[in-house]
């Protein structure tokens, strides 16, 4: 009985990108394509899983191209990793708490929180995103609770929206391993951790003064200030003493009424006579004393600089190193506190403060301030305009104002000079991608001045777990404070009563106080491997077994911005809680620039939604220009290189139904594809393709998937422009060989652009393969060694061969079909025997049907065409 000769696969009328982001998406997530296997990681080794600590975006708005940007780089990672043979652990989180949401919320419903009011269980919003703005004198009132309803409702709405362009994306996340910043496990996670710290002494409540935001009405960490200019005016100010005026240069002058010192540096001649003794303020006459420090700046204005508590920074440093009084008179609302200050009270200027600053923003208490000084004669001079660098809140657009409040704080190295030694060695461990961002951490906690505020003034966050009881006089004792037991975990303070206690005694002499603040956003998100891998269980009783198969996890990526707030802080966590830092590799990616080469930011209005790129290009395409970015570089929006990356993706289905048309080998009686492999231009093609494979895969193993991409981009042009060409008509012919040499190529090439384009190799490998590419196995080069490897140089000097003939059709203007009478082709000895290697393909390919001459050169040089014309 005769043996049928093998058929072509069922392949597709005319292959196309359209609709491949839906079909495959659905089959992924029906099968359950990239699920990590967790009994397998639960019996297998910790170095056969490959686990990602995946930034959980910001639940609030839309999504933007960075988050396409470095998203796909760790995609890239993680497809590879999958490939080659690891146990992928890769959760997707969502970072619901934080002032982002809670703006959002107030824009879309027109409401603002007020903790004063009660829960009202029937509210309805004035708004449900149908007000094109709102301000803050038209927005609702309402209660906590209502608020935060508001928030858990809007930011769902936000995810499903993120979720949707994630799964059109391709990112070959584990979508059952997921969670909420603010869902039960990750509050009942972050408080646990928190309380931990507290037990531990890492954590501790402090009455001091710090960074305070008059507009969200919160205190502000170091780790999220920044930098701005501002403008204002110096204002040359006369102190007296009793050899006369000593003039001071001030941005502030409103904050006179605050002084506590005048600081000169100690080697400054000019106050040397003055160290030690008194001066009094102008307006008020209050004796302050003149004293030496270091950080006072000889050549800044007058070399002597009143300190205030507080007006910025140094001023606390002063303050805390001189052992100064306090005399705070700006409040959370940045208005001066309404009754005079005990140490006016008598003083020549009581009335002015009674009068014209009590109660004052800062503005109207400076232009007061001013003018009495000019009207006492101690303003020198008109104010000059300067602009100065002021700290404001990242999300503000207010200078903080510095207030004295009780705050809560986790130890991070910025008072203590040995912890801070630890933690830079503890980064150290870390491998960052690229290198040189490894000083960005360090340098960041060198600089650290005051250890990390947790605690925030907001509505929607995990509720510090802390009560506090209430002493006879009904004020609470701060220094025995009530923890809640970890099992009871999570809590919220301002709605439980403690143990041992019933809510009617909230607030009352003998009572309880609950805590009333959030922890900071950060808090909770440093520690999202703590959160995805199961450090605490749901009844708070221990951690969930695989956690010690992904903890500590390989990948930490993200954004360079954030290196000095999330990376950090998940160090710190990790530091305290587990003595080892969080993870082995931290991938930075850099920014997105708009064309001319600007960072994009929404208050710029150079921003790009994802949406519908991915729809115009493809997500394959999109991906390709993500892929193009290296890690650490800022890489510009560019429509264009997304055009090169679908341009690729089509080719490749085009490409490969054409392959794959001309049918599989005849294999019998051997077996393997390799086996039939023989010809010497298939074998220098497959050789040429080994190296390919190699550099690839170190491109991954370093980190470089740029490279990946470019090599084997680069080769597969090669392969659809000259080899393709080359063996066509011997493929058609039935040329076992070929065919075979072909499918091996194409079943590389398909696994190796998979991370990539994981739409298009998954549409041409269904099409002849069983299962998906994604969870084939990462090719290498000893697949393709073929016992007596081939000569790559064959490939290209047959194929440059090739160009040359095409280019002498095309200038004589004839079609490429046209047949070659004649030829010569020149070139060393090894240039010869290579074309000679690969003359019958050559010859098939150019239509070379005369005369074929060698002659001795030496680079490949090919001349003398004869084309057969035909007549007229």
């Amino acid at each position: 009985m005769t043996t049928p000769a093998p058929q072509p696969p069922a392949l597709p009328e005319r292959p196309t990108l359209d609709g491949l982001e839906e079909k495959w998406g659905a089959v992924w997530r029906e099968q359950g394509t990239y699920a990590f296997d967790r009994d397998a990681a639960l019996a297998g080794d910790r170095a056969k899983v490959f686990s990602i600590d995946t930034p959980p975006p910001t639940a609030s708005g839309s999504l933007h191209m960075g988050h396409v940007f470095s998203y796909t780089h760790t995609d890239c990672m993680a497809r590879y990793k999958r490939m080659a043979g690891y146990n992928v652990f890769y959760p997707i989180g969502w970072d619901d708490n934080g002032l982002p949401t809670e703006k959002r919320v107030q824009n879309y419903y027109g409401v603002r929180g007020d903790a004063s009011l009660h829960y009202d269980a029937g509210f309805e919003p004035p708004h449900r995103g149908t007000a094109t703005s709102t301000k803050a004198a038209d927005e609702k009132p309402i209660s906590r609770q209502n608020f935060i309803e508001l928030c858990d409702e809007l930011t769902v709405k936000d995810e499903e929206a993120f979720e949707s362009l994630f799964r059109r994306m391709g990112f070959s996340l584990d979508w059952s391993i997921s969670y909420r910043t603010i869902d039960d496990h990750s509050r009942a996670t972050s408080q646990q951790a928190f309380l931990r710290n507290v037990q531990r002494g890492e954590a501790y409540q402090s009455e001091a003064p710090g960074l305070w935001d008059v507009t969200f009405q919160t205190a502000v960490a170091q780790a999220e200030l920044e930098a701005r200019e501002y403008p204002g005016h110096y204002h040359r100010v006369a102190f007296h003493s009793a050899n006369g005026p000593v003039y001071i240069e001030t941005t502030r002058p409103e904050l006179i009424p605050s002084v506590v010192a005048l600081i000169a540096h100690p080697d400054d001649e000019r106050y040397a006579a003055l160290f030690g003794t008194t001066v009094t303020s102008p307006l008020f006459g209050v004796e302050i004393p003149v004293l030496a420090h270091p950080a006072a700046e000889p050549d800044k204005g007058a070399g002597i600089a009143m300190c205030c508590t507080f007006g910025d920074l140094t001023d606390v440093i002063w303050w805390r190193e001189l052992q100064l009084p306090t005399r705070s008179i700006v409040t959370r609302t940045g208005r001066l506190q309404q009754d005079t200050p005990a140490w006016l009270v008598g003083t020549p200027g009581d009335a002015l403060y009674a009068e014209q600053l009590a109660g004052k923003t800062a503005f109207s208490a400076r232009a007061a301030i001013v003018e009495a000084l000019r009207e006492s004669g101690d303003l020198d001079g008109e104010p000059t305009p300067t602009k100065r660098m002021a700290n404001f809140y990242e999300r503000g657009d207010k200078p903080l104002e510095i207030v004295t409040s009780r705050q809560w704080y986790i130890r991070n190295g910025g008072r203590e000079a040995d912890l801070n030694a630890k933690l830079i060695g503890m980064g150290q461990t870390v491998a960052f991608h690229p290198p040189f961002m490894q000083a960005r951490y360090s340098n960041w906690v060198a600089g650290l001045n005051g250890d990390w505020l947790v605690s925030r003034q907001r509505f929607f966050g995990v509720p510090i777990p802390v009560w506090y009881p209430l002493d006879s006089e009904g004020e609470p004792d701060y220094d025995h404070p009530i923890l809640p037991a970890e099992a009871d975990l999570p809590v919220d303070p301002a709605a439980n009563p403690p143990a041992g206690y019933a809510e009617e005694q909230r607030g009352i002499p003998g009572g309880f106080v609950g805590d009333p603040d959030v922890l900071d956003t950060w808090a909770t998100s440093s520690l999202s491997p703590q959160i995805a891998a199961g450090w605490r269980t749901a009844d708070g009783t221990g951690s969930d077994p695989i956690f010690e198969k992904v903890f500590p996890m390989d990948l930490r990526p993200q954004a360079h911005d954030i290196i000095r707030t999330w990376l950090f802080a998940t160090v710190v966590r990790s530091f305290w809680e587990h003595g080892t830092a969080p993870w082995t590799n931290a991938a930075i990616s850099g920014f997105i620039l708009d064309p001319e080469r600007k960072k994009m930011s929404k208050s710029k209005g150079n921003v790009v939604t994802p949406e519908d790129v991915v729809k115009e290009h493809s997500a394959d395409a999109v991906r390709y220009w993500a892929a193009s970015g290296r890690l650490g570089t800022d890489a510009a929006y560019d429509i264009g290189q997304m055009k090169v990356g679908r341009r690729l993706a089509i080719k490749l289905l085009n490409a490969s139904k054409f392959a794959l048309g001309f049918g599989e080998p005849d294999l019998a009686p051997r077996q393997g594809l390799a086996s039939v492999v023989t010809e010497p231009l298939d074998r220098a093609m497959l050789a040429a393709l080994g190296k390919v494979v190699a550099d690839a895969t170190v491109g991954f193993e370093n980190w470089d998937y740029t490279r990946s991409l470019d090599t084997t981009e680069t080769f597969f042009w090669t392969f659809c422009d000259d080899y393709i060409e080359l063996v066509k008509d011997r493929a058609h012919a039935g040329d076992p060989s070929a065919r075979a040499a072909l499918r091996l190529a194409l079943s590389v090439l398909l696994r190796l652009l998979a991370p990539f384009l994981p739409y298009a190799t998954e549409e041409v490998w269904s099409w002849w393969q069983e299962g998906s590419v994604h969870r084939a196995t990462w090719p290498n080069a000893e697949e393709l060694a073929l016992g007596q490897p081939g000569d790559p140089a064959v490939l290209s000097t047959v194929g440059a061969a090739l160009g040359a003939v095409r280019k002498a059709k095309s200038e004589a203007k004839v079609g490429m079909r046209t047949e070659v009478a004649k030829i010569v082709i020149g070139g060393s000895d090894a240039v010869i025997a290579q074309v000679r290697a690969g003359e019958g393909d050559l010859r098939a390919a150019g239509r070379i049907s005369g005369d074929l001459t060698y002659a001795a050169g030496d680079d490949l040089a090919v001349s003398d065409v004869e084309l057969v014309v035909a007549a007229g």
